[in-house]
């Protein structure tokens, strides 16, 4: 059972995607301070993604890389009825296929722990592609790594970027507060980009006290570049990319440090 008592952690997942992390913290007896550094914005260009959607049918296989891939490739559909039936659909991860499973769509392939693209490129379903059409579902400059490897299997592939990700106007006094009093709340940030996001939003000022801030992330790859942003203790990294290993590794963290 996971133990939170006197912890309070810094959740940065926008807010409408904050919540269930947040009750799986409170329910381990710990307090949260949500701080959102990534909030998700419609398309700069709506009609075009819904010009691509009308194209669906021409493809093998549509790779949906989160939940809000989900909600957003699907609000600019008429329904959900609308999606091609013998069009396979691959998640990365559970979190988005529950996304799926709500609009009425079933995900064929799930990235298995820990839930990630290399997860998916794993499965034994993608490793020979030729010939086949894969659309990926993302948002505005995602990571390129699911379609170059994909490409590189013999797939032709294409992205639909039906969302934004931006920076939010987000309210830093309770966590300078918090550091002002010399506390020290671990932060869990889950993605590269947040991690910026979350560097930029803070002042110089109160910088050095960022980057002595303990982290909890759910990629290597972010541990690492929090470590060329300047982050001065390794961040501990879940051993998977969803809530319940996000708590274990914050009580990992707090049965060492408090």
């Amino acid at each position: 059972m996971s133990d939170l008592s006197g912890v309070t952690v810094v959740v940065t997942r926008p807010a409408h995607q904050a919540d269930p992390l947040c009750r799986l913290i409170e329910d381990a007896g710990g307090q949260v301070l949500r701080l959102p550094v990534i909030e998700i914005a419609p398309p700069e260009d709506p009609q075009h993604c819904r010009t691509q959607l009308a194209r669906l049918a021409e493809f093998d296989l549509a790779i949906f890389v989160s939940a809000n891939a989900v909600d957003a490739a699907l609000a600019l559909l008429p329904s959900a009825q609308a999606w091609p039936s013998e069009l396979a659909i691959a998640a990365v991860g559970r979190a988005t296929a529950r996304a799926l499973e709500a609009k009425g769509l079933d995900a064929k392939l799930v990235a298995p722990e820990p839930y990630n693209s290399e997860a998916l490129l794993s499965l034994p379903e993608l490793q020979s592609l030729d010939g086949q059409r894969v659309l990926i579902l993302r948002g505005k400059g995602g990571r390129a790594y699911l379609g170059r490897q994909l490409s590189d299997r013999g797939a032709d592939v294409e992205y639909l970027e039906c969302y934004l990700r931006v920076r939010p106007a987000s309210d830093t006094r309770p966590l300078i507060a918090a550091w002002e009093q010399r506390h020290t709340l671990p932060i869990v940030v889950t993605s590269n980009e947040g991690l910026e996001n979350l560097r930029a939003m803070i002042d110089e000022a109160h910088r050095p006290a960022l980057l002595a801030s303990p982290l909890v992330v759910i990629s290597e790859r972010t541990a690492r570049h929090a470590e060329k942003l300047g982050f001065e203790h390794p961040a501990l990294v879940a051993r998977a990319a969803n809530d319940t290993a996000i708590v274990e590794a914050l009580a990992n963290w707090a049965r060492q440090h408090t």
